[in-house]
């Protein structure tokens, strides 16, 4: 039977941990049938008693552990303490949980059936379907609150998911030992952000699971709103810039790769494919432009936009890479050549655009370059020729 471990940092929370415990072990844990369930506490060395008061309830339940380190973090506590839960525990299963009952464990069960549909990573969402935000809070915390979510939703373009700072959450270990190495530098609050956003990014599947946000009653919130508001704002708009880091070193390229086009297709329509006729001369002027473009876009790309990918480059000649690239964008040549040639063919070498008249053949690339070839070369320089997707594997 798999292993469900629900772990619960906690400092200076003895009256929160003296409450939640019993509530987890006789209310909820008797509903689940096909996990063995513990309780882990990350305590950071409470100097109230909170330890103590674990060992006291280990003695009792049989099925509890404690998990005691330096105070650096809501983030450190985790990974301890998931490290602690997947390697002495055994678990295969791992849960994010306050001790101050903000986060309703009655809805353990539903999380571990979403787990049981084929889920990796499951959110409690207050934003959604149900879920809900305390009626009596103040109104600036409640639109703290809800613009912190909305923000990282927008900035990360993923609205699918609907909470981003909570921290009530259900785990596989395997999402957790893949991310583990990159997660040990985020110690506070911004881990929850930072193990969310990294688990999208390498494609786990995330299920949400709708709660009420309980009022915290007893003892005092860790968080520092000024602080924290500037650490949300700082990780999510550098991470996204670093996403989108790739994506704009290709336009720059892209951008530079069309004046290449554009000066050796038009060398070739009045110098080399002169005698054509119109469509078949400009058609293969585009071709031939578009080859061009395509081998200088070959060089910017491999030496700036994809130079991370230098450990799948060891295993690729240049040449062999040069030639398999142009395999590869032949289709994109193709494109260009068929729309040139047919865009001539039916409105003439010229056409009339805001009052101006201007080539045919000139005028075709800009929608054919912009709807067709960019999302198509981008596909095929990410998939087939520098392979990012295994640079996760790294």
């Amino acid at each position: 039977m798999s292993k469900a471990v629900v772990i619960i940092p906690t400092y200076k929370e003895r009256e929160n941990i003296e409450r939640i415990i019993p509530i987890i072990e006789e209310d909820v844990f008797p509903q689940v049938k096909n996990y063995q369930m513990f309780i882990l506490v990350a305590d950071d060395n409470s100097p109230d008693g909170t330890p103590e008061a674990v060992e006291a309830f280990a003695k009792k339940y049989k099925n509890i552990e404690i998990s005691s380190g330096e105070k650096k973090g809501l983030g450190a506590a985790y990974i301890r303490a998931m490290t602690f839960a997947i390697e002495e525990m055994g678990a295969d299963v791992v849960f994010e949980m306050d001790a101050d009952l903000q986060h309703d464990p009655a809805k353990i069960p539903d999380f571990l059936e979403k787990i049981d549909e084929g889920c990796d990573m499951v959110i409690g969402t207050r934003y959604s379907d149900g879920g809900s935000i305390p009626a009596k809070w103040p109104l600036h915390r409640k639109a703290f609150s809800v613009v912190a979510n909305l923000f990282v939703r927008t900035v990360f373009m993923r609205f699918y998911i609907h909470d981003w700072t909570g921290g009530y959450r259900a785990l596989k270990k395997e999402v957790f030992l893949k991310e583990k190495h990159e997660l040990t530098k985020f110690s506070g609050y911004i881990f929850q952000i930072s193990f969310l956003h990294k688990a999208v990014r390498d494609g786990f599947k995330i299920g949400e699971v709708p709660f009420h946000f309980g009022e915290r009653s007893l003892g005092d919130s860790k968080i520092a709103p000024i602080g924290y508001i500037m650490q949300v704002i700082t990780f999510v708009i550098t991470t996204r810039i670093t996403e989108l880091q790739r994506v704009i070193k290709f336009l720059i390229v892209g951008g530079t790769g069309f004046i290449v086009q554009l000066v050796f297709q038009e060398f070739a329509a009045n110098v080399l494919f002169v005698s054509v006729i119109a469509s078949l001369r400009d058609g293969l002027s585009a071709g031939f432009g578009a080859e061009a473009a395509i081998l200088c876009n070959f060089m910017f790309n491999n030496f700036w936009t994809f130079s991370d990918t230098k450990h799948i480059k060891q295993n690729s000649h240049f040449m062999h890479k040069l030639i398999k690239f142009n395999l590869a964008t032949l289709l994109s040549v193709f494109i260009q050549f068929l729309s040139v040639y047919l865009f001539v063919h039916f409105l003439g070498e010229d056409v009339m655009l805001f009052g101006m008249s201007l080539k045919t053949r000139i005028v075709v690339l800009f929608p054919t370059i912009i709807l067709l070839v960019i999302p198509l070369n981008y596909f095929i320089y990410n998939r087939i020729i520098w392979k990012t997707h295994h640079l996760k594997d790294k």
